[in-house]
């Protein structure tokens, strides 16, 4: 990574800091390129730099053909519309979004600079793209397709928990991703009869409220979908799912890494790269109408043995064979 891309905090904003002038290159052969993220947690600034370094390594290097402007809203989703605003104004010829709800933001914001978006999960329900083959208007990117784990989550918690009935689901209300998701598990919980209890966050301060009625309905397992500001307290939750005795899971392998039992998603390691590929084929003509929304190539299971233990679960000797990763 170039030393010159300095990132500081600036009331929920990192910026690129210019270039000296004397190695400036002239404005119309610099490509302006936006990022705007939520921010904190799994999704804070610092998931900007791995997207950075992916477009230097394609030719964009800062300074010298590129100029970077990153935003991040601190995990204060209310204020994505205005710094999406921003990017806008600041004539960005690219803008790349992590989530939902920025991309949303974005979207609202303009019809004709080009959008490529790293995570949503129903992109077309959620009005993002017309469909994963031709998108259409100025949006595509790479979703972490959320809708191919829903029923797995509920199969991995049955393995290790067998006598499941019910299962408790924490979800941002603030994130459209979450309510299809939700959906989607009362569906494939039916035919399993669990009872699936919804316990929204819309905001930091209803922690109290969500640990309050999780521990009044005593779940016999918890699904944790990964979002400002759910993932701000990653902490409280484990503790609680620890204290109720309870398996846990998520789709990112963050949040099993932080406490967590396990988690099940798309393997986003190579996001970056995808998602800078397809910036360096709309900055060499390509339509993002016409970019297919592309899907994980690969889905990975990691198992906290260490949170296994302080459960007093076992877990199954053919569920840890599968298990790309073992945290012991």
């Amino acid at each position: 990574m170039d030393r010159r891309l300095v990132i500081g905090s600036v009331v929920g904003t990192f910026v690129v800091v210019p270039p000296p002038p004397a190695r400036a290159q002239q404005a119309a052969n610099v490509r302006r390129i936006g990022i705007l993220i939520v921010g904190v947690g799994v999704g804070g600034p610092a998931a900007a730099l791995p997207l950075m370094q992916a477009l230097q390594e394609l030719g964009y290097v800062e300074g010298r053909n590129a100029a970077f402007f990153a935003r991040s809203a601190d995990a204060r989703v209310e204020r994505l519309p205005g710094l999406a605003a921003e990017l806008v104004e600041l004539g960005v010829d690219v803008i790349i979004t992590g989530g939902s709800e920025a991309t949303r933001a974005a979207k609202l914001a303009t019809a004709s600079i080009p959008i490529v978006f790293s995570g949503p999960s129903y992109p077309v329900e959620e009005g993002l793209v017309a469909s994963f083959a031709r998108p259409g208007g100025n949006v595509t990117g790479f979703t972490v397709a959320m809708s191919d784990t829903v029923a797995k989550h509920l199969q991995l918690l049955q393995e290790v928990a067998p006598t499941m009935a019910s299962v408790a689901v924490i979800w941002s209300p603030a994130n459209p991703g979450h309510t299809f998701a939700f959906r989607d598990t009362e569906s494939a919980a039916a035919p399993l009869r669990l009872k699936v209890y919804s316990v929204p966050m819309a905001s930091a301060n209803d922690m109290d409220q969500a640990a309050t009625t999780i521990a009044r309905l005593r779940p016999d397992a918890l699904i944790v979908q990964p979002a400002p500001p759910i993932s701000g307290d990653l902490q409280r939750i484990g503790a609680l799912a620890a204290k109720l005795r309870i398996p846990s899971i998520s789709i990112n392998r963050q949040l099993a890494e932080r406490g967590l039992l396990m988690s099940y998603g798309a393997d986003v390691r190579d996001a970056p790269r995808r998602v800078a590929a397809y910036v360096d084929r709309i900055f060499k003509g390509a339509r993002p109408a016409e970019l297919p929304v592309e899907r994980p190539l690969k889905f990975e299971l990691v198992i906290n043995m260490k949170t296994a233990k302080a459960l007093g679960l076992t877990v199954p000797r053919s569920l840890l064979a599968r298990a790309e990763e073992i945290i012991e």
